[in-house]
């Protein structure tokens, strides 16, 4: 739409016509100067010399450049249609165990069972979907943790590599602290109060440099909270092979005191998700413990148009010259004569 920054300075449209009415008029002034072949050089030149009064179309475009002058000072442009802007939301690194103990299939979901990892992806997925406005993060952890996605703003990326991902390609051990170390180091420079790690873990540390109560530790002092889940179900597994096999809970090697501990250290909570629905559930509380950013913000592109009555301006000032030097004048005359001697031609 067309808008005017400054629309008060229109007001001084009607000032010409309020000089020219109450102002006290000019008396004739004999020149300055006296240049006594002045008219010999107008002569050679052709022009006419003009009077000391104004024609009413000189008049006009005096007027005419006035207001050009003063829309180009009321500065109009023109705002274009408000482009959304991403918002501003939280920084989170997701941190997914895919450890081999992934792939114990003990997560129902519909009457059947499926293996931890494949509920995981989908459920992590989901909540990735929903996380408008946040930049997202993912760590992949098993025998070392590896960054696999930085943060980003580019959800369906991050989902991407999270189903691409397979068990085994970070190593069969599970390296919590590790992956907490990395995430600490990704998050502390960015903004405080946004800074927050999801880790989800179905088992104990049992690999990597770094403790994972140090790393806790570490990541009160950044400033990092930290959300842990421990991903395994209540049902009895079978553990070894024939002779050898006997029954354990499939949440077993899950180390829930450590993981509390981690949670409690850092200002998060500790969540335990013994089948699917629970898993979502636990996300879609983390949803409202980390609010979406819902403010939309705008942005609205403004194209400034104030050169268009400069530019109509300038050529009303240079069309008011010639005319105040003659030249209009001295074109009618040439017009004139030279019809006057095609008539005497004819004759």
């Amino acid at each position: 739409m067309f808008e005017l920054s400054y629309p008060l300075i229109l007001l001084l449209l009607p000032l010409p016509i309020a000089v020219y009415l109450w102002a006290p008029k000019v008396t004739q002034q004999h020149a300055a100067l006296k240049v006594p072949f002045y008219h010999t050089l107008v002569n050679i030149s052709g022009a006419a010399i003009s009077s000391n009064g104004r024609s009413l179309l000189q008049k006009a475009l005096a007027l005419a450049l006035w207001v050009m002058l003063v829309i180009a000072g009321a500065k109009p442009q023109w705002i274009g249609e408000p482009i959304p802007l991403q918002n501003e939301g939280r920084d989170i690194m997701l941190a997914v165990d895919l450890s081999g103990s992934m792939k114990a299939a003990d997560m129902e979901y519909n009457g059947k069972l499926l293996p931890r990892v494949h509920v995981v992806k989908s459920v992590v997925a989901d909540f990735v979907e929903q996380r408008h406005g946040d930049r997202l993060g993912l760590i992949l952890f098993g025998d070392s943790a590896y960054l696999q996605a930085p943060l980003t703003f580019d959800r369906n990326t991050v989902k991407q590599l999270l189903e691409e991902a397979f068990l085994g390609m970070a190593g069969n051990a599970t390296a919590i602290g590790d992956a907490i170390a990395l995430g600490i180091k990704r998050l502390k420079d960015r903004p405080d109060a946004a800074r927050v790690l999801i880790l989800l873990t179905d088992g104990e540390n049992t690999a990597g440099e770094t403790h994972p109560l140090k790393a806790a530790e570490l990541a009160a002092i950044a400033g990092v909270k930290i959300h842990t889940i421990g991903v395994a179900s209540d049902l009895l597994i079978d553990d070894g092979f024939g002779f050898f096999s006997r029954s354990k809970k499939a949440s077993a090697d899950l180390d829930e005191n450590t993981l509390q501990t981690i949670a409690d250290k850092t200002g998060g909570q500790y969540f335990r998700a013994r089948d699917t629905q629970g898993l979502a559930a636990i996300y879609a509380t983390l949803n409202e413990i980390e609010p979406i950013e819902q403010d939309e913000r705008v942005y609205r592109p403004i194209q400034s148009l104030m050169h268009w009555p400069l530019a109509i301006a300038l050529l009303l000032s240079i069309v008011l010259a010639l005319l105040r030097l003659g030249f209009g004048h001295a074109i009618k005359s040439k017009s004139s004569s030279t019809n006057t001697t095609h008539t005497g031609g004819h004759a």
